[in-house]
């Protein structure tokens, strides 16, 4: 699309003032995933009509993105929504990461236009329009991050290069720190630099590592300790990641040196923010939020608190050290994913595999004595996600092991690389019976039969079946043990894990 910078009426619904006004006023009362859809074909419309004034096109542009937000919030609360069925959260991710690409690229090609304006009353005045339509391509690109690093996907080099260069043309031109309200009716204003601030934040924090809703709540807390951050032309004491905004590399933390000086480079400032982040765990702890805080929902502070904690351990300036040691390997596992397999599997004795059609393939890259780094060659729906429990056996090996995912990255229609944690290398099926008076059906249970502390014992249990009131039989055949639940040591999306005395 050629953008002119001369009246000139455009052969395109949007171009005449009655037909936009009627559209956004179907748009406003429209099904929300009804309408992301036709605002995105709008918006992709709109970016490939000849003609258009870059003012005119900004403008339209910008009132199509407007009536578009309050129906993206909604379809993300139904993102989140646990009733939804595989397929229509598929849909949902499909609908919203498209509307985001489009948005970002209509937002860049008014940045352009008005940027390579000719000097002149015209020029300065489309040149006016930069603040607010940079922010808003930054802001686009921020959450077309965010709904990739849901389904544990990476943007890629160019997504980092154009970040770069707007930022860096917005410094030039010295509009990259002129606040600018992103949308009407949000509170606050914010910033070319501060939209780039956000997407570096969200790619230092290890969202590989978190579920879905746990990315979200992420987001949430970086946007709160957003001030708190800065990209700085040179080192301070306090930097710790470093970024070169012209060379399409995500950003690198100091371990690895940035080389000589160059105009391209920045350096992440975030002492404000950790003490901003401290303090904020040190309300959850008590059970409190801080006045102001905006989650997108009504979250308790126990589910806030490990996001928050996880965040601190990715921005202090001492890195997250790795237990053990990795080695280089070269061999297959077999793979069955869930809870219900997973005790089939340790139910017998030995353990076997059953006759189970979900047994999977992987090819182990490396192992410590923590887990493994596994590629998952084949494409399909997403069953695995963060938490799942896996149940593993190396090819030519006899002993099947217990595990779950623990980080986790896609590469868009390639395979995945898969963090795994060992749970167990001698994990047992068992039975538990609640001690509560009549009859108790039984339930099932997998005992991680690594003992960690004396006289404690963690088992494995379907997703709300650990009851912290209530004791349990565990029958074995040498005896029954009576165990006095302790408390929750995690969740998956099956299955939870509780720790119990004996």
């Amino acid at each position: 699309m050629i953008l002119r910078l001369f009246p000139q009426r455009p052969d395109h619904p949007l171009a005449d003032g009655k037909e936009l006004k009627r559209i956004l006023g179907e748009l406003h009362v429209e099904r929300p995933a009804n309408a992301i859809e036709e605002v995105t074909s709008w918006i992709e419309s709109l970016r490939q009509a000849p003609d258009f004034r870059v003012d005119f096109y900004l403008d339209v542009l910008r009132q199509l993105d407007e009536v578009a937000q309050p129906h993206l919030r909604h379809l993300l609360r139904d993102y989140f929504q646990a009733r939804i069925s595989p397929v229509e959260r598929q849909r949902l991710w499909t609908l919203c990461h498209g509307y985001w690409r489009e948005a970002s690229a209509g937002y860049a090609l008014a940045v352009d236009g008005a940027r390579l304006a000719p000097a002149g009353r015209a020029g300065d005045a489309l040149r006016a329009l930069l603040p607010i339509a940079a922010t808003r391509l930054q802001g686009a690109r921020c959450a077309r991050v965010k709904w990739l690093a849901y389904r544990h996907e990476m943007p890629d080099e160019d997504f980092w290069r154009s970040l770069g260069q707007t930022y860096l043309a917005a410094e030039q031109s010295a509009y990259s720190a002129k606040p600018t309200p992103l949308y009407p009716g949000q509170q606050g204003l914010t910033s070319v630099a501060q939209q780039t601030v956000s997407a570096v934040v969200f790619s230092i924090s290890a969202t590989d590592r978190l579920p879905p809703l746990q990315v979200e709540l992420a987001d949430r807390l970086i946007t709160h300790c957003l001030p708190g951050f800065a990209l700085l032309p040179g080192w301070r004491p306090e930097c710790v990641y470093w970024i070169d905004t012209a060379s399409g590399v995500a950003p690198v933390r100091l371990a690895v040196q940035p080389g000589p000086p160059r105009p391209s480079l920045r350096f992440l400032s975030s002492a404000p923010a950790c003490a901003a982040l401290g303090e904020l765990i040190r309300l959850l702890e008590h059970g409190e939020l801080p006045p102001g805080i905006n989650l997108g929902g009504q979250y308790p502070a126990r589910v806030i608190l490990p996001v928050a904690r996880h965040l601190a351990e990715y921005w202090n300036p001492t890195p997250p050290r790795r237990r053990h040691q990795r080695h280089a390997v070269r061999t297959r596992m077999a793979v069955i994913v869930g809870f219900e397999a997973s005790y089939a599997i340790f139910s017998a004795n030995p353990p076997r595999p059953p006759d189970y059609a979900g047994t999977h393939s992987w090819v182990v890259e490396n192992v410590s004595l923590g887990g493994f780094l596994a590629i998952r060659e084949e494409i399909g729906p997403d069953t695995i996600g963060i938490g799942s429990l896996l149940c593993m056996q190396a090819e030519g090996g006899d002993n099947w092991l217990l595990g779950r995912v623990q980080r986790l990255v896609r590469a868009p229609g390639g395979p995945s690389r898969v963090g795994i944690q060992v749970l167990s290398r001698h994990a047992q099926s068992v039975e538990l019976r609640p001690r509560r008076s009549g009859f108790a059906a039984a339930l099932p249970g997998i005992w991680l039969r690594e003992a960690v502390e004396r006289g404690v014992l963690r088992i494995v249990l379907p997703a709300d079946g650990f009851k912290v009131r209530e004791s349990m039989d565990l029958g074995l055949p040498e005896r029954t043990r009576v165990l006095t639940p302790l408390d929750l040591e995690s969740t998956g999306s099956d299955y939870e894990i509780g720790r119990f005395r004996e």
